[in-house]
Parts: C-alpha cells; sequence; structure tokens
C-alpha cells in the first residue's frame, strides 16, 4: 500500500467531490488514461476504486472525481475527507487499457465515469471524444461535467425499470452507424443495453 495526504477538496455538489492527493508515494508513477487506483476505507480489506482525472509523476499529485451515492463505505468517506487527511491505496493497477482506441471515440457510463471521461479526454487518443452518460439527477450532475470540462456530454436521466435505456441504445446505434468506437462502462445491465446482441 502507498500512503497520501488530501491536498485539497473541493464540494461540487452534494454528491461530487474533486479530491487532489499528493506524496512521495505518488512520484515517478507511470499512470496512463484508464488505469485506476483502490483506495482503502480504513478498516479490514474494504477498498474502493476510483479512475483518476490526472496524474502529476514529477510533482507528486493526483486528482480524481469522487461520487458519494447512498450510505456506503465509499460514500462515507468521500463525503468525510478534509484537507490533511491521509489515505492508503493500491495502485495505479490496469483497468481499461485505451492505448488502442481509435478515433472518433464515444464513451457511454454513468456518474462514477465522469472522471475517466475527463482522463480520456486529455489523452492523446480521447481528443473529441463524445461522451453519453445515464444520470439519476441530471441537474446535478449537468454543472459538475461543465466544472470539470465536459460541459458538452449527453446526459440521459434514470428512469424506473431502466426505461431510459432505450433512449441510449438509439443514440448508441446512430453513434455507431458514423463510424464511432465504443468504450462501455458504469452498470453492468446497461452496457449490456446499449452494447446489443
Amino acid at each position: 500500500m502507498r500512503s497520501a495526504r488530501v491536498a485539497a477538496v473541493e464540494t461540487l455538489s452534494p454528491q461530487f467531490r474533486l479530491v487532489d492527493l499528493e506524496g512521495e508515494a505518488l512520484r515517478n508513477v507511470v499512470w496512463t488514461a484508464g488505469q485506476k487506483v483502490q483506495i482503502s476505507m480504513g478498516s479490514g480489506l474494504t477498498a474502493r476504486t476510483y479512475t483518476p482525472m490526472s496524474w502529476d509523476a514529477n510533482r507528486g499529485r493526483t486528482r480524481m472525481l469522487t461520487f458519494a451515492h447512498g450510505d456506503g463505505p465509499g460514500s462515507q468517506w468521500a463525503s468525510g475527507l478534509r484537507e490533511g487527511c491521509t489515505c492508503h491505496f493500491f495502485g495505479p493497477r490496469r483497468s481499461l487499457d485505451l492505448s488502442g482506441v481509435e478515433s472518433p471515440v464515444v464513451l457511454f457510463g454513468d456518474e462514477t465515469s465522469f472522471g475517466l471521461a475527463a482522463a480520456l479526454r486529455d489523452s492523446p487518443r480521447g481528443a473529441g471524444a463524445i461522451h453519453v452518460f445515464e444520470a439519476s439527477d441530471v441537474a446535478e450532475s449537468r454543472p459538475v461535467l461543465e466544472t470539470i470540462g465536459l460541459g458538452q456530454a449527453t446526459l440521459i436521466e434514470r428512469i424506473a425499470d431502466d426505461a431510459h435505456l432505450a433512449a441510449a441504445e438509439a443514440e448508441m446505434l446512430r453513434l455507431a452507424a458514423s463510424g464511432a468506437h465504443f468504450v462501455l462502462t458504469g452498470e453492468a445491465s446497461s452496457i449490456q443495453r446499449v452494447s446489443g446482441p
């Protein structure tokens, strides 16, 4: 496990926070967009996975977007973060290999995918990527996306029984017809639905 200090916390909305971690353990680390870190929640082997938006190996600093939904350990951890807190983590580790992604790229996901989308946007192959997200609260998610530079993303509000996925599926089919390449993230049931048979 590596150790880092919380250098900054910026509350963007009731559920979203930008978190900067810094420390010697973050220096000289090779990181690529799509890799994840697993952060210990402080008790036993409980950990939650986050995808950094950026990583400055020279300064020993990384930034991630946390999404606190529900009452689980990850939500409690993210909500309780304060500047100066210490955390312990594993990684970075491979999660998604975006090195072979070809343009045009479409990233589909949910609120937990916002940080990955920001990392992809800043990678050489992700410039001009199209982002389509399902979200429980579009009114809360829209300004968060604007703050992290993803204001052009398409947001589809979740509806009971996943009825909203018909709209997401139609959008994916439209984009596929134009020759887009897809990165599918988020909930497994949503990925299955929008990826087609």
